[in-house]
């Protein structure tokens, strides 16, 4: 995803922070997945600490709409975090996305260009959600790939047990049950 040239990039703030608790940093990032009729894309929003996925929406197009109703359901859904966490992208760079943020006085992070690893937590949760679903199987259409996903987050928060955790789900972690 591109930035778009008028809107505003913010520091990244996460560069040596101790990540010690649930709601100190969410992240979010798009990914995008191939049906028959072409690619539709992905986006979730998850705890850093936890790994505890608190939103995702998928959209056959890829604009900041569907990421700041991500953002709106996670935060009604969850409260809020001190920072949030994004790449650079038009989406996230933009001034719908941005001023929700803003609103709730939301520290706003951004990675840096070209620096995947500065939002390693949903890189690492594309690669399961890939590895463990997408790639297992075929979806015949956008409502399919939605129910799938909804058994497969069912299942990452719930069921899905984490070394990094350890060993605990990432439900167990977020809300210490």
């Amino acid at each position: 995803i591109k930035k778009h040239p008028a809107h505003k990039v913010y520091p990244y703030l996460l560069r040596d922070l101790k990540i010690e608790r649930r709601d100190q940093v969410w992240s979010t990032d798009i990914t995008y997945v191939r049906l028959p009729q072409g690619f539709v894309y992905l986006t979730a929003i998850i705890d850093w600490h936890t790994r505890f996925v608190l939103s995702w929406e998928v959209s056959s197009t890829m604009d900041e709409a569907f990421c700041t109703s991500c953002l709106e359901s996670a935060l009604r859904r969850y409260g809020q975090p001190e920072i949030f966490n994004t790449d650079q992208g038009s989406p996230y760079t933009s001034k719908a996305f941005t001023s929700v943020l803003k609103g709730k006085k939301i520290k706003i992070s951004m990675d840096g260009k070209g620096r995947a690893l500065d939002n390693i937590f949903i890189e690492r949760l594309w690669r399961s959600v890939k590895y463990e679903e997408i790639y297992l199987k075929e979806y015949a259409s956008l409502t399919e790939l939605r129910i799938a996903l909804k058994k497969y987050f069912n299942f990452y928060n719930f069921e899905r047990f984490h070394q990094s955790l350890g060993g605990l789900t990432p439900a167990e972690a977020h809300f210490g049950v």
